[in-house]
């Protein structure tokens, strides 16, 4: 299993820039799959507590239900435009997907912390003329690409 506490070992600057933009808002959209396999997109507030990536459901909700029956999920920061004239300023945006495990089932909803898989930060190069695309797996580490 891989926590959050390894990628922070691992790339302590690349998990603080992914962290950031976690924290910088309140609502992420979590992605589920449904009973038929088709996607599915909630809204959701997620945490870094004790080195792990927490989050949770309300009782009888559909994501939790999704989650308990297929724990795979990709969980989006909130993103905002970059500024118009200031693009190199542009944080980016933030994804990591994994699995879903279940730490405290109850009657009151679900709470899950995740078995990270991957951690991507999209963002602009410092001259704002690039796309940079950075992740990060368990088993190749941190990579990193940059787009016209």
């Amino acid at each position: 299993m891989t926590a959050w506490h390894d990628l922070e070992a691992a790339e302590p600057e690349f998990a603080r820039r992914v962290q950031a933009l976690f924290d910088a808002h309140r609502h992420k959209t979590i992605a589920t799959l449904r009973a038929d396999g088709a996607p599915r997109i909630s809204g959701i507030e997620a945490a870094f507590k004790d080195g792990r990536l927490t989050f949770g459901s309300m009782p009888n909700s559909r994501k939790g239900s999704d989650l308990r029956r297929d724990p795979r999920f990709a969980l989006h920061s909130a993103t905002v435009d970059p500024v118009d004239g200031s693009e190199a300023s542009w944080p980016g945006e933030a994804k990591i997907a994994g699995r879903a495990l279940v730490t405290d089932p109850s009657p009151d909803g679900d709470a899950f912390h995740a078995d990270i898989a991957e951690v991507v930060h999209t963002h602009l190069n410092a001259e704002a003329t690039r796309l940079v695309v950075e992740w990060w797996t368990p088993t190749d580490g941190l990579q990193r690409v940059e787009r016209e």
